[in-house]
């Protein structure tokens, strides 16, 4: 899946070894505009409409995934029916991510407090809360990479990194160029999931950690707070990517994506270029062009 300024695309390839191409043509409400604008807040709404935006798209490839061209289940002829629908995976991908957030905040905390008699603290509660989250992220991410269709669905995202930064190089956008790249890129999301850990962290020192049942109102109330900062973080350590010093402040996401991305094969390369040149087309302007 590949993202510009008016479109996101997906490309995946059938069981006849053909392409097929899935678009959405971007919302563009005036409130949304205008938060967009807005430090902080801009981030909230932008992680929002990726994971409603993207569960359109997981919806579209898991339609027709191992599913023969001409064979796919008739949708609904009627036009608000079809409509509910994306508006339901939509809602249901906004749920499951803010629910996903919501679980993995609120188990360190009880897993921290477990070991309050040895680490009774604010700052040992803090630094083993966040400790315990990051574990927690990173053996998820690894347990579930070892199930073949994560692993492949991490190459699809390795294959995408690829691509753009083949693009961002200048290179024509050959399968040999693209496979030439780094598979790490300062803009995914990957990096963003540990950004909310370490920017947590930093901000759980500025609120009470006793008595316990306050500590999970701090920590429930703190999250669209977490994701915001952290959104902003991921933008600041993009835009001095290409400063000597302040790029290794990206580095902590980068290895992160060394799980969430792996080395795509060359076929899975060509769907990435195919679904890059497709969104070329539709937008026309080459500026538009974004990582998602």
């Amino acid at each position: 899946m590949m993202g510009g300024k008016e479109h996101t695309v997906s490309a995946i390839r059938r069981n006849d070894d053909s392409i097929e191409y899935f678009y959405v043509k971007k919302e563009k409400k005036p409130a949304l505009q205008r938060l967009k604008k807005i430090p902080f807040i801009r981030g909230i709404v932008a992680i929002i409409e990726s994971a409603a935006n993207g569960s359109k798209h997981l919806q579209f490839a898991g339609d027709r995934y191992d599913v023969n061209p001409g064979e796919e289940v008739e949708e609904s002829a009627e036009e608000g029916s079809k409509l509910q629908m994306i508006l339901g995976v939509a809602a249901i991908g906004v749920l499951s991510f803010l629910f996903g957030k919501f679980i993995f905040t609120l188990i360190p905390v009880f897993l921290a407090q477990l070991f309050h008699t040895w680490f009774p603290g604010k700052v040992a509660q803090i630094l083993l809360e966040s400790g315990f989250k990051l574990v927690l992220l990173l053996s998820y991410i690894y347990f579930v990479s070892l199930t073949p269709l994560i692993k492949r669905v991490f190459q699809y995202h390795g294959s995408e990194h690829k691509v753009i930064n083949c693009y961002e190089n200048g290179l024509p956008l050959t399968v040999e160029n693209v496979q030439a790249q780094s598979r790490l890129h300062y803009r995914c999301g990957s990096s963003f999931m540990l950004f909310t850990v370490i920017v947590g962290m930093f901000i759980y020192f500025l609120v009470p950690t006793d008595p316990f049942w306050l500590r999970i109102v701090d920590r429930i109330l703190l999250i669209p707070v977490v994701l915001g900062v952290a959104f902003e973080v991921l933008q600041w350590t993009n835009a001095c990517r290409n400063i000597p010093v302040l790029r290794y402040l990206g580095y902590p996401g980068l290895w992160l994506q060394l799980l969430t991305t792996k080395e795509p094969k060359d076929d899975q390369v060509e769907v990435a270029i195919a679904s890059f040149n497709k969104l070329l087309e539709i937008e026309k302007d080459p500026n538009n062009i974004t990582l998602n």
